[in-house]
C-alpha cells in the first residue's frame, strides 16, 4: 500500500508578514515604530507637496511665502526657462518639437520591430537630423539659432543622445581592438581605455572645451558644444568597451572556434556569433551605463552650458523667486526620475525578454 505524502502548504501572506516582522516582541515594536515613522513622513511630504501647496501664479511670490506648503507657482511662471533655457522665446516651439523628436526616436529604438541594422540606423539618422534642423534652423524657413543659445531639456537630451550615438560604436571598436591577437594593438588600446577611465569626466570636459582649442588650428577646433560631446563620447566609450569586452569573455570560446572551422570570415564571426551573445551578456551593465551617462549630462554646466540644471538655477535666480529653489530642484529631479526610471524599467524588460542570467 502506497503512502501519500502531502506537502505542507506555503504560509499565506499574513502569516509571512507576521513571521518576518512580528515574530518577537522587540521585532514587532521596531516594525510598528518604523511603520509609524514612514506614515508620518509620507503625510508631511504629501501635505507640503499637495495639500498646502500653491499651484497658481495669481497671488504671485507673496502668496507662496504666506503658504505653509510648496510653491509650485515658480514652475508655472518659469517653466519655459527650465525647459528651453536661453532659446529665443518666439522660437521655443522648435525646441519642444526637437525634444519630442528625440523621445520618439528613443521609443522607436526600443521596439523589437526596429532591431535591424538598417532600421535602427534610419531611425537614429532621421531623428538626429530632425533635431538638428529644428534647433539650429537656417533652412526650410526657420530662423538661425546658434548653439550658444541652446539650453534646457533640449540641450540635455541632445548631449545624451549624441554621446551614446558616437560612443557606442566606438566602444565596440575599442573592445575588438583590445582583444586583438597583435600585442602592440591590444596593449595600446588597453592603455588608451585605462587612461581615459582613470580620469574624472569633469577634467575631460574641461580639456576638450577650454584647453584643446589652444592645441589645434582654428579651422579644426570647431564649436565648443561638439568638442564637449566628443569628450563625453570618449569617456562613455572607454567604460562601455570594458562592458562589451566582458560580455565577449562570457561567450564560450568553442563557438568562435567552431565558426572558424566552418570557414566563416572574421567579420562574420564577430557580427553573427560573438557580438549578439556578448551584447546579451552585457545588457544589464549597458543599461546602467546609459543611466549614468544621462545623469552625467548635468556636468556640462561646469564648462558654461545652459542645460536643464543651469536653467533651473536661472529660474529661481531672480529676487522674487529666490526662496523657491527647493521646488525648482524637485521639478528637475522629477524630470530626471522619469527618464532614468523609464530606462531602468526598459532594461528590466529586455532582461526578462532575453532571459539574461538564466542558463
Amino acid at each position: 500500500m502506497e503512502m501519500i505524502v502531502v506537502a505542507p502548504s506555503a504560509p499565506g501572506r499574513i502569516e509571512d508578514l507576521r513571521r518576518r516582522f512580528f515574530a518577537r516582541p522587540l521585532q514587532a515594536l521596531l516594525s510598528l515604530v518604523s511603520l509609524a515613522t514612514m506614515v508620518f513622513l509620507a503625510w508631511k511630504l504629501l501635505n507640503w507637496a499637495i495639500f498646502s501647496a500653491v499651484f497658481t501664479t495669481s497671488g504671485g511670490p507673496e502668496a507662496c511665502q504666506a503658504a505653509a506648503g510648496a510653491c509650485w507657482s515658480v514652475i508655472a511662471a518659469r517653466w519655459r526657462i527650465i525647459l528651453f533655457g536661453l532659446y529665443p522665446f518666439e522660437e521655443q516651439w522648435r525646441s519642444a518639437l526637437a525634444c519630442v523628436a528625440v523621445v520618439v526616436m528613443t521609443v522607436l529604438s526600443c521596439i523589437p520591430a526596429f532591431w535591424t541594422g538598417r532600421r535602427i540606423a534610419l531611425v537614429w539618422g532621421v531623428g538626429t537630423a530632425l533635431y538638428y534642423v529644428l534647433m539650429k534652423g537656417g533652412m526650410l524657413g526657420l530662423a538661425y539659432v546658434g548653439e550658444e543659445a541652446w539650453g534646457g531639456l533640449a540641450l540635455t537630451l541632445f548631449i545624451f543622445v549624441t554621446t551614446c550615438l558616437i560612443g557606442f560604436p566606438l566602444a565596440i571598436c575599442l573592445a575588438l581592438l583590445r582583444r586583438s591577437e597583435l600585442p602592440w594593438i591590444s596593449h595600446t588600446t588597453g592603455l588608451i581605455i585605462d587612461g581615459v577611465r582613470s580620469l574624472p569626466l569633469i577634467s575631460i570636459l574641461f580639456t576638450f572645451a577650454v584647453v584643446l582649442p589652444f592645441a589645434l588650428p582654428q579651422w579644426l577646433a570647431g564649436d565648443k558644444l561638439y568638442r564637449v560631446i566628443i569628450g563625453s563620447a570618449l569617456f562613455f566609450s572607454a567604460y562601455q568597451a570594458e562592458i562589451v569586452r566582458g560580455g565577449m569573455q562570457g561567450v564560450p570560446k568553442g563557438q568562435e572556434e567552431a565558426a572558424m572551422a566552418l570557414g566563416m570570415s572574421y567579420w562574420q564571426r564577430i557580427g553573427r556569433i560573438l557580438l549578439p551573445q556578448a551584447m546579451r551578456n552585457a545588457l544589464p551593465a549597458t543599461i546602467n551605463q546609459f543611466v549614468i551617462s544621462f545623469k552625467e549630462t548635468s556636468l556640462v554646466v561646469i564648462v558654461g552650458f545652459f542645460e536643464i540644471l543651469a536653467s533651473g538655477n536661472a529660474a529661481y535666480g531672480t529676487g522674487e523667486w529666490r526662496f523657491a529653489y527647493v521646488e525648482v530642484y524637485a521639478f528637475i529631479a522629477f524630470i530626471y526620475f522619469v527618464f532614468v526610471f523609464s530606462l531602468s524599467r526598459y532594461g528590466a524588460f529586455l532582461e526578462r525578454r532575453m532571459s539574461v542570467g538564466e542558463r
